[in-house]
């Protein structure tokens, strides 16, 4: 079996670090035309520029998720593509301290980025996919919706708000032939993983993980294109844990 994305209009959140831009990567050797989202305006503006004699396509956008005008910008940049057969969200951002010192400021970021941001892309792209009856939605999670972690409350809860956000979906879209799932990674390592860990707790981690290692891009990414391809015909409202047995100690 092959897969490719060929006529394939993908549009991933994130893309221009760790999971979002190995899966953007991988997405476009397989001849997918990317909508690409990164917070840097400046790397943007050169990813642009950059992609511009790409073929498929690149359309990149610069979207900070924690302000509302810059998403509804961008919801509107959404609403001009006739067709759009595959969404990643995969932005996200993580803050950790123990409930009684989480700022309201930082507990509205993470809220704002990890689960406001991929209910309002759904509800965008949806009624996009329902116009031509298919649709494929990965919502990336994380290991904290399913268990936690002291000084991770506001993770958490935006973790375990994307799994019932990923369910409910699934409900409403599966008439339309639209599979929506949960991809959750354990301890990725990342750019975000490395700057709330540091070097020591990604070793203390590592050593946590039945495999002995952390997980590295690729391992996430190769699930996420099976749970958007044309192999998954059958599974959707599910939440798919990749994270080499973590959960399971």
């Amino acid at each position: 079996m092959h897969v490719h994305f060929k006529d394939r209009i993908v549009l991933v959140t994130g893309a221009t670090r760790g999971i979002g831009k190995q899966i953007a990567d991988d997405l476009g050797e397989l001849g997918a035309e990317l909508i690409l989202t990164g917070t840097n305006k400046e790397e943007i503006t050169r990813l642009q520029k950059a992609g511009q004699d790409k073929e498929p396509s690149h359309h990149w956008y610069a979207v900070d998720f924690t302000k509302s005008e810059s998403i509804k910008s961008f919801l509107q940049e959404i609403e001009t593509f006739d067709k759009i057969d595959i969404c990643i969200n995969n932005a996200g951002i993580n803050k950790i301290n123990p409930v009684d010192l989480i700022l309201e400021e930082d507990w509205d970021n993470i809220m704002r980025v990890n689960l406001d941001a991929p209910f309002l892309i759904t509800r965008a792209v949806s009624k996009i996919m329902k116009k031509h009856n298919y649709g494929r939605i990965v919502n990336i999670g994380s290991v904290f919706g399913v268990v936690s972690k002291e000084e991770r409350a506001a993770y958490s809860v935006s973790k375990y708000g994307i799994r019932g956000l990923t369910i409910a979906s699934a409900l409403d879209l599966a008439a339309y032939n639209i599979l929506v799932n949960t991809v959750s990674p354990g301890f990725v390592s990342t750019d975000l993983t490395k700057k709330v860990l540091g070097p020591e707790g990604m070793k203390e981690m590592a050593s946590k993980v039945p495999l002995a290692r952390l997980a590295v891009p690729e391992d996430i990414s190769k699930v996420v294109l099976f749970m958007v391809s044309d192999l998954n015909t059958y599974i959707t409202g599910q939440n798919i844990i990749v994270d080499g047995g973590f959960v399971n100690v």
